[in-house]
């Protein structure tokens, strides 16, 4: 075997104790796959005396996470420490400038970030790779990057947060609402204390924006993303979807067409018979649709220590083989700049939920706006009068343009029979 492969690690928190309790695990294992040895030879994280479940004496303590960017030893600089921007993009840019490879499982600073980051890489011949950046141990980056690179890739969509999966599914195991679940979530651990980085959509939006750029050959363009989250999904909702033949998931999609890239996280209505129907509880799911493959479907666990440190760990022993390329499939400057689509374009059948008063010529009112908006109504269903007095009224539409959607929902907008905001869903095609 030639000399190992020498790695330092910033930021010792779960996943990074993972890589340290896997590289200890399967060490041999890796060595013989990867042609060398991988080792640990530094680290650097806030809090030296913490307890991590692993011994870290055998590694060589550095305080400024920084310069493990400039450290003699290291080949390869794993960053797990997170945010988009602050210490961990200084020390991405300090890394690849170095010539050193670098790993990382930040899909913020990957989604934010990519194209300078690539750029970089590519100028110093060192490896960027963020396998672990989405969906945790699912190879999905590698998947299209490499095994799907012959295709033309059509639409790439997912299920992309295990912590919204998870209180969905359980909303609509045990017909709960929202908050109860999202408060057991946080207790379980599923679901930080501030969760609004998952339940609000923008950890799939970020994760949606690094599959775009590699489905498409695009530019990494999160401020493309449209997002909406699933704070306003009520237990009404999911049973509804479950009596039309839908349940009710946050799916990420893109696609690429001569109008521009479309991107967008939003709740929608997925049909019983279609695969990303019965992904539950924290998994993750990604399908890609490819022109000569077909439909590609990867599952698995989306987080947690085991799976993202397996995907650290699996870019960590391409680097050891010496197979790596450019970070998005192709070259930065190969990535093509494209425009956002006007969604106003997009034509689907969607799930309108209105809570209103139960007076007389509410559904009139409703009907009247679909009419003069030009939504053509497939379904209208009344569901009888909840604790508050209020009445849930569900409507399905036919297909049509989104912007119709819109302005039925303007025109309704400050209606006295409204008890709520209306919620908008479209149903997966």
């Amino acid at each position: 075997m030639t000399d190992p492969l020498r790695v330092a690690i910033a930021g010792l928190g779960t996943v990074g104790a993972g890589v340290i309790k896997l590289l200890d695990a399967n060490g041999a294992l890796i060595a013989r796959r990867a042609g060398r040895p991988i080792e640990i030879v530094a680290v650097s994280a806030r809090d030296r005396a913490k307890d991590r479940g692993v011994d870290i004496t055998r590694f060589e303590w550095v305080d400024d996470t920084g310069a493990l960017a400039r450290h003699v030893g290291a080949d390869v600089v794993v960053e797990l420490i997170g945010g988009s921007d602050g210490p961990a993009l200084t020390l991405a840019r300090e890394t690849l400038k170095a010539g050193r490879h670098f790993v990382t499982a930040n899909k913020a600073m990957i989604a934010h970030h990519g194209l300078e980051l690539a750029r970089a890489a590519e100028t110093t011949n060192a490896a960027l790779k963020f396998e672990a950046a989405v969906a945790g141990g699912i190879p999905v980056i590698k998947g299209l990057r490499e095994g799907a690179a012959a295709n033309e890739i059509a639409r790439v969509y997912g299920v992309l947060n295990g912590t919204c999966n998870f209180i969905l599914t359980k909303m609509e195991s045990e017909g709960r609402d929202f908050g109860d679940v999202l408060a057991e979530a946080q207790a379980l651990g599923y679901a930080e204390a501030d969760p609004s980085f998952d339940i609000d959509g923008v950890d799939a939006a970020h994760k949606l924006a690094i599959l775009a750029s590699l489905a498409f050959g695009t530019r990494p363009a999160f401020d493309q993303v449209a997002i909406t989250g699933i704070r306003n999904v009520i237990a009404a909702d999911i049973a509804e979807a479950a009596s039309l033949g839908y349940r009710i998931r946050l799916v990420g999609v893109a696609e690429a067409n001569g109008t521009g890239m479309f991107q967008r996280v939003h709740p929608h209505l997925v049909p019983l018979d279609h695969p990303l129907a019965h992904v539950a509880g924290s998994l993750n799911a990604v399908v890609a649709e490819g022109n000569f493959v077909g439909r590609l479907f990867f599952e698995g666990a989306g987080a947690g220590d085991g799976p993202t440190a397996s995907a650290v760990v699996a870019d960590l022993i391409d680097i050891a083989r010496g197979e790596f390329g450019p970070a998005f499939a192709m070259p930065a400057d190969a990535l093509s700049a494209e425009a956002g689509a006007d969604t106003g374009d997009r034509r689907s059948r969607a799930y309108l939920r209105f809570t209103v008063a139960d007076k007389l010529g509410v559904l009139a009112e409703i009907a009247a706006a679909m009419r003069d908006a030009g939504v053509s109504i497939e379904s209208l269903i009344q569901r009888g009068a909840m604790p508050d007095g209020s009445v849930v009224v569900a409507i399905v539409t036919h297909e049509g343009p989104e912007r119709s959607v819109a302005a039925a929902l303007d025109q309704l907008s400050g209606s006295s029979s409204l008890a709520g905001a209306p919620m908008w869903m479209p149903i997966l095609g």
